[in-house]
C-alpha cells in the first residue's frame, strides 16, 4: 500500500516558480534635467514592447524571462521623457507536467506569474529616474498565447496549400 503511495507521489505534476531575478536593466534619462524644468504639458505618448523567452534548463526547470522596452515621448513635442529596458526571468520547476500542457504553462501561467513583480519593478524605476509611476496595462498572456496559436495553423494551412 504505501509503494502505491509512493508511485502516486512520484508522478504528481508539480508546478511552481523557484526564484525570480532581473537579468538586464536599464533606464536613459536623456533630455534631464532639462525636461524638469520646462513648464510643458506633460502628456506622454507610450510605445510598450514585449517579448517572451523561455529555455529549458534540466530536466525539470525551465527559465521564462519578459523582455520589456518602453519608449515615453512627449505628445506635444516628440522629447523623449526617459527610456527603459528590463529583461526579467524566473527559473520554474515544471516537473511530471504532460507535454500536451507544457506549451500553455509557458506561455501563459509562467508569465502570469511573473509579470506582476515585472510591472512593480518598472513602476519604481520611472519614479527613482524622476517621473510619476510608469504602471503598463495588464497583459492577457492567454490571448497573446491563443493569437500566436492561431497564427500558427493559418501559417500552416496556407503552406499546405501552396
Amino acid at each position: 500500500m504505501a509503494e502505491n503511495t509512493e508511485k502516486d507521489q512520484a508522478a504528481r505534476p508539480e508546478f511552481r516558480m523557484q526564484k525570480m531575478y532581473i537579468k538586464d536593466l536599464s533606464f536613459e534619462n536623456p533630455n534631464a534635467p532639462q525636461i524638469f524644468t520646462d513648464r510643458q504639458k506633460m502628456d506622454p505618448a507610450v510605445e510598450v514592447n514585449l517579448q517572451l523567452n523561455n529555455k529549458q534548463i534540466d530536466a525539470d526547470h525551465w527559465e521564462v524571462s519578459l523582455h520589456i522596452t518602453s519608449k515615453v515621448t512627449s505628445k506635444e513635442d516628440s522629447k523623449v521623457l526617459f527610456i527603459l529596458e528590463i529583461e526579467h526571468a524566473a527559473v520554474f520547476m515544471l516537473k511530471n507536467i504532460p507535454n500536451e500542457h507544457m506549451a500553455m504553462l509557458l506561455g501563459v501561467d509562467c508569465p502570469t506569474l511573473l509579470f506582476p513583480f515585472t510591472r512593480q519593478i518598472v513602476s519604481q524605476v520611472s519614479i527613482d529616474g524622476g517621473f510619476v509611476p510608469f504602471l503598463m496595462e495588464p497583459v492577457n498572456f492567454m490571448a497573446l498565447f491563443q493569437n500566436a496559436k492561431k497564427k500558427k495553423e493559418e501559417a500552416k494551412k496556407e503552406e499546405a496549400k501552396n
